[in-house]
C-alpha cells in the first residue's frame, strides 16, 4: 500500500539540512539520532472513539507528551485533558552495536479509558514500537523488524525481502510500509480507548481515527477525531525535553520505569475501577512470557531481545556503542 502525505515545509528542510550536516553516522550525535529516528519513524494510525463520558469526544485518544499540561506531576494528566491543548508528541530513543540501531518510539496517552462496567481505567499510557534497523554501508540502513507493545504483550513482524524469520517467538505478521516524503515508513496503529499498538493492518481505525506523520519541527493538534494529516514532533527520550533525565523525578514515577497515577478526577467508569501507578516508561515494559527477555530490555537491552525474537541470532551484535540505558555514549554529545 502507498500512500501520499505532503512534503516537508521549509523549516523541516532547514533542520534536516542542518542535520545532515552535523551527521556522523553514529548514535552518539544527537543530530544523527535525530535524522535516523526521523528517517524510520512509523506512519501511525490511531483508532478514535468519540462515545463514552471518558473519551472527550475523542480526544483522549490523541498523542501528546507527558507534560503537555505545562507540568511533570504524573498525578493530574487525567484531570487536566479535558482543559489542556494535546499537541501530537512522540519520544524516541537510539540503542547502537555494530551490526544494528534499535529505535524504540513511545506513544503516551494522559489517559487509558473505557465506558464498560467490565473494564478498569488508569492515568497514563505509555505503549510504543522497536524497529530493528541493519547497518548495511547506507546512510540509514535498512528496516528489519519491528517489535511492539499491547499492553502487557509483544508482538514481531517483518517486512517482506527482510533478512529476518521467527526466533524463539513466533511471527505476528508482516510489517508493511507506505511512501512519506519520498521514502518508506512503517505503518503502525493504535486501539481506541486502550491504545494497545501493533503493525497495521492488525489494528486499525475503525471509523473515526487520526493519521499521523513524523517530523522534527513540527507538533499538531488533530482539527477532528477524523484528521487524516497531523504531524508529531520527536522527542529525544535521552534530551532536556525526553523522560530518562527525568527517572528519579518522584510526582512522575511511582518506581523505575512505572508512571505515577492516581484516582483523581472522576478516573473509574464506576467507583473502585482506576488502577494507580499503571503505566509504564519503555525502560518498564514487559512481556511476562518471553522467556530471557527481562523487563525494559526491549528498549535496555534490544539487541539480547532481537537475538532471540528473530532469527539467525549471529546477525546480531550484542555490544553497545551507544546505550545511555546502560550508561555507554553520553546523551547530551551535540
Amino acid at each position: 500500500m502507498l500512500l501520499s502525505a505532503c512534503g516537508a515545509s521549509s523549516s523541516e528542510e532547514e533542520a534536516l539540512g542542518e542535520t545532515r550536516g552535523a551527521l556522523a553516522g553514529s548514535a552518539s550525535s544527537a543530530a544523527f539520532r535525530a535524522a535516523l529516528a526521523k528517517r524510520w519513524a512509523p506512519i501511525h494510525y490511531q483508532d478514535v472513539d468519540v462515545t463514552g463520558s471518558h473519551g472527550l469526544n475523542g480526544r483522549a485518544d490523541y498523542i501528546t507528551r507527558v507534560d503537555f499540561d505545562g507540568d511533570w506531576s504524573g498525578t493530574n494528566n487525567w484531570d487536566n485533558t479535558p482543559s489542556k491543548a494535546l499537541p501530537a508528541y512522540v519520544y524516541q530513543s537510539v540503542v547502537e552495536t555494530s551490526s544494528h540501531w534499535y529505535i524504540v518510539y513511545t506513544f503516551f496517552h494522559p489517559r487509558d479509558w473505557f465506558d464498560s462496567i467490565f473494564d478498569s481505567e488508569h492515568e497514563n499510557d505509555g505503549e510504543g514500537v522497536l524497529l530493528v534497523v541493519e547497518r548495511n554501508g547506507t546512510e540509514y540502513g535498512s528496516l528489519a523488524g519491528a517489535v511492539t507493545v499491547a499492553h502487557k504483550d509483544f508482538f514481531s513482524y517483518t517486512p517482506d525481502g527482510g533478512p529476518l524469520t521467527a526466533g524463539a517467538e513466533s511471527l505476528d505478521g508482516k510489517l508493511s510500509t507506505a511512501a512519506f516524503e519520498g521514502v518508506q515508513h512503517p505503518i503502525t496503529a493504535q486501539e481506541a480507548k486502550g491504545h494497545g499498538l501493533k503493525a497495521w493492518p492488525y489494528y486499525d481505525i475503525n471509523g473515526d481515527g487520526v493519521k499521523y506523520y513524523p517530523s522534527l519541527t513540527t507538533a499538531e493538534e488533530p482539527s477532528s477525531a477524523t484528521d487524516s494529516d497531523v504531524r508529531y514532533k520527536l522527542i529525544d527520550i535521552y534530551g532536556s525535553e525526553g523522560l530518562w533525565t527525568r527517572r528519579s523525578l518522584s510526582e512522575l514515577f511511582a518506581s523505575d520505569g512505572t508512571f505515577r497515577g492516581d484516582t483523581s478526577g472522576g478516573c473509574g467508569y464506576i467507583a473502585g475501577q482506576c488502577g494507580t501507578n499503571s503505566a509504564n516508561a519503555p525502560w518498564g515494559w514487559d512481556d511476562g512470557d518471553d522467556g530471557p527477555v527481562g523487563r525494559g530490555e526491549i528498549a535496555t537491552d534490544p539487541a539480547k531481545l532481537a537475538a532471540h525474537y528473530f532469527s539467525p541470532s549471529s546477525r546480531f551484535s550484542t555490544t553497545y556503542t551507544f546505550n545511555p540505558f546502560k550508561g555507554v555514549g553520553d546523551p547530551n554529545a551535540p
